[in-house]
Parts: structure tokens; C-alpha cells; sequence
């Protein structure tokens, strides 16, 4: 669990992000715990993805500060000292390279090491999501969407991240591989006392993995804390996403 006391993995001050004259975020403020699982929610397009995208570097802010493990990010979307690993929507997997080249990509761009290194490195992460060594010599278009998905944690976990980043990690996967993946998702979690910012807009995935949720609606954060406090929250998009008639399918007894 979160260590509250400490100072935040990520703190993100007043950001404010836009494309021309449209404003995506608007002097957005949130704090992510060290070792939590903090699930991100917002309409479509209403600038998730814009907000992982800028706190790892692909965009840049016109206002507002993050620091990512006390570290403040730089203008090359770098902070000093942190590694991150990344799995972007749809696994964003190299269809050129098999699935060990996938997973050992990190490691040549960050590191020097010997060829049998990390292969013995990238097999142990194959492992470790549940893959077997002889996965490692499949191209992604061999395999399934769970694979798929597997392989892009792997590769994010490769150089031993304190933080990781999930962008709708279970989207395209039917409902037991994707029950299947959060408990992946948890037990890394805990095992490897990862700190991990999740998009998502899977109600499942919010009720049984994540420590608190963030809601973002109008460029900003309206509320956050965990599922109880989320559906005890008056704002009218939070209260319609959180009682609407999918999330009354996810309660127990509701048919």
C-alpha cells in the first residue's frame, strides 16, 4: 500500500496543456502516491491521454510544474534518476522484431549489457507476466490480445521502473483475460512495490485494482479517492459515470 507519509511519486501542479485554441487541461493539480495503483477516469477526449502523454514527456505543458519522484521534469520530458516504463494503448508492439527484441528494445536504447544478458533478462520478464521462454521467439502478429498486452508490460518492466504507466491496459480484451490482467497488474504491484498511473475506463478495473481513482472532467481533477468516496461525489459527470446503468451491471445482485 501507499506510503502517505512520503513525499509523492508524481505531483503535478496548475498544468495546463492545449492544442491552438483549445484547452485540454486547465491548471490541473494531482498528487500520486508512492505505491498505489491511482486509476485515471474522464469522458472521451476529455484529455486522459493528454495527461499521461505530458507527465512522461510527449507533450509539453504551457503552464504548471510536475515532479516524478521528487525530480522535476525537464524540457527533453526527462527527470533525473527515474526510470518509467510505459504500456501504450494497444501494446504498441515492433511488428518487425520478435517478442524478446520487443521486450530487450528498453534495455539497448538505455544500456550496454551482452547479448546472453539480455536475453536471461528478457526471458525473466517474460516469466514474470506470466509468458514462457519460448514466447520470446513469436512475432506480435502470432499472438492473441492477452499475449499481446503481456509482452507490452513485459517490455515496460525491463529496466526495473519504479513508476509505470498504463494506458487502458484491458481495452480489447474480452472480460476474463481482462480480469486476468488486473490481478497481473496487482500482484506486480505488490510484489515489485511499483507505483503505478492507469488510464482506464473499465469499472471493473477501477473497483478491484486501483487504491484511489482520479476523475477528470473540464480540464481538471473533481474528485478522487477511493471507489466509495468517487460514488459519493455530487459532480454531475462523476455521479452519472459512477450510477449510470453499465455501473449498475457491475454491482453485485444487479442483473
Amino acid at each position: 500500500m501507499a506510503n502517505a507519509a512520503a513525499s509523492p511519486a508524481i505531483r503535478i501542479q496548475d498544468l495546463t496543456v492545449g492544442f491552438g485554441r483549445h484547452m485540454v487541461l486547465d491548471r490541473l493539480s494531482l498528487d500520486v502516491r508512492r505505491g498505489e495503483i491511482l486509476g485515471l477516469v474522464g469522458a472521451s477526449g476529455g484529455g486522459k491521454s493528454v495527461l499521461m502523454r505530458t507527465i512522461i514527456g510527449l507533450l509539453r505543458p504551457r503552464a504548471g510544474a510536475i515532479e516524478v519522484m521528487g525530480q522535476p521534469l525537464r524540457r527533453n520530458g526527462d527527470s533525473e534518476g527515474t526510470r518509467r516504463g510505459i504500456l501504450f494503448q494497444q501494446g504498441a508492439l515492433f511488428s518487425s522484431l520478435t517478442v524478446r527484441q520487443n521486450v530487450q528494445f528498453p534495455l539497448r536504447e538505455a544500456v550496454r549489457m551482452s547479448e546472453p544478458l539480455m536475453d536471461e533478462i528478457a526471458t525473466a520478464k517474460l516469466e514474470m507476466v506470466g509468458l514462457r521462454a519460448e514466447d520470446g521467439d513469436k512475432y506480435p502478429s502470432e499472438l492473441s490480445g492477452g499475449m499481446t498486452k503481456r509482452v507490452a508490460l513485459a517490455r515496460a518492466l525491463a529496466l526495473d521502473p519504479p513508476i509505470v504507466f498504463l494506458d487502458e491496459p484491458t481495452s480489447g480484451l474480452d472480460p476474463i483475460a481482462a480480469g486476468e490482467f488486473d490481478a497481473l497488474i496487482k500482484t506486480l504491484q505488490q510484489t515489485l512495490g511499483l507505483t503505478v498511473f492507469m488510464v482506464t475506463h473499465d469499472l471493473a478495473s477501477l473497483r478491484t485494482v486501483c487504491d484511489r481513482i482520479a476523475a477528470l472532467a473540464d480540464g481538471r481533477i473533481v474528485a478522487v479517492g477511493d471507489i466509495d468516496v468517487l460514488l459519493r461525489s455530487d459532480h454531475p459527470w462523476v455521479s452519472a459515470y459512477f450510477h449510470g446503468k453499465r455501473s449498475q451491471m457491475m454491482q453485485p445482485g444487479v442483473s
